[in-house]
């Protein structure tokens, strides 16, 4: 109903004007066939290449002006008719304002023998600026952006170089596509990074931790020395130990954090003090291998069921400072831990990946 009153006010409007302006020559209509085309594009794709106000104004307007010019130097409208279309056709790409209804345009002029160039001034140029202004003003007054500013790739440095990729890989794509597209470089680039969101929400609403968690577990006791617990963050380089009974229930876990915390000792302590009880548990100094993680451990320590959906960890490890939660059976066994790491691996597949 938008497009249907917005049409029908567009034509009202130019032909009350242009009817009350009146046409230079005396034959000439006060309202071509061609402005009906427009109308549809103006008020029903107002997004589209094709109805911005230059592509509808010199659209129409310079398939007029060819079609005088194909009747000035080829006289008969039936030997004319083929080059005005083509010839505007040609003009609008190399003006950037190609407009379907401007080959209508040029047809018209062309058939009915025009070779008066004002007839490019009123009615064609005349219709065509009156039924724009009607389609901006409506499509403003409906909540419809009208016309579509596309701005320019800004080169100030602000752009990064992921931005830089992605726009470089679009137009190879569009330069191998090699077709006219009824949707602006800017729009197409909007549509697919909102179709990638959806992909990703539609990921997180199906994946659940047991897709994605990781299942080669290294664990501690809370009687694995100091010494033992440090090495294997060394040897493996990951940055949390989950702590387990004899039952393989999560009891607690254990960071380089709890580490640095259990080494800053006596509030009297000095910053060197520390360093060396770290350089102690790292080597293995005898006295002091005598800790056991079950002394330094987090005991609070917050899992995931395997069944959960990952959207429902994605608050954890954003507001919370979580970086690694354990994942557990239904009999509360560890079977797995999801890291942020593994987060952003899940997210970078492709949405078969996990299917």
């Amino acid at each position: 109903m938008r497009v249907v009153l917005g049409a029908s006010l567009g034509i009202l409007v130019t032909a009350w004007v242009c009817r009350w302006a009146g046409a230079p020559g005396a034959a000439w209509p006060w309202l071509i066939a061609p402005m009906g085309a427009s109308a549809v594009l103006v008020f029903a794709v107002p997004a589209s290449p094709l109805a911005q106000p230059w592509a509808v104004v010199g659209g129409n307007t310079l398939s007029a002006l060819i079609a005088v010019v194909c009747i000035r130097w080829i006289g008969s409208p039936e030997y004319a008719v083929a080059p005005a279309v083509g010839l505007a056709i040609g003009l609008m790409f190399a003006m950037r304002c190609l407009h379907p209804p401007g080959g209508a345009t040029a047809l018209l002029v062309a058939l009915n023998g025009v070779d008066d160039a004002r007839f490019a001034l009123a009615p064609v140029l005349l219709n065509s600026m009156l039924l724009v202004l009607v389609g901006m003003a409506y499509n403003h007054a409906t909540g419809r952006a009208y016309p579509q500013v596309q701005w320019p790739a800004r080169c100030d440095g602000a752009r990064d170089e992921e931005a830089d990729a992605v726009d470089a890989d679009l137009d190879k794509v569009l330069a191998r596509y090699n077709q006219v597209l009824d949707i602006s470089r800017d729009d197409l680039k909007a549509l697919l990074q909102d179709t990638q969101l959806s992909a990703y929400q539609r990921k997180l609403a199906h994946l659940r931790c047991s897709d994605i968690m990781s299942r080669k577990l290294i664990t501690v006791g809370r009687q694995t020395p100091l010494h033992e617990a440090w090495m294997l963050f060394r040897e493996h380089r990951i940055k949390a130990l989950p702590v387990v009974d004899a039952s393989g229930g999560v009891v607690g876990i254990v960071t380089p954090a709890d580490f640095m915390r259990a080494a800053e000792g006596p509030d009297s302590d000095t910053f060197d003090a520390s360093l060396r009880r770290l350089r102690e548990w790292a080597i293995g100094t005898p006295g002091l291998t005598q800790g056991v993680v079950g002394q330094i451990m987090t005991r609070a320590v917050r899992v995931a069921s395997v069944d959960r959906h990952l959207a429902e960890l994605i608050p954890l490890f954003g507001s919370t400072g979580h970086h690694h939660i354990p994942i557990v059976d239904r009999a509360d066994r560890l079977v797995g831990i999801v890291t942020q790491s593994d987060v952003v691996a899940a997210l970078s597949q492709p949405p078969a990946a996990h299917e």
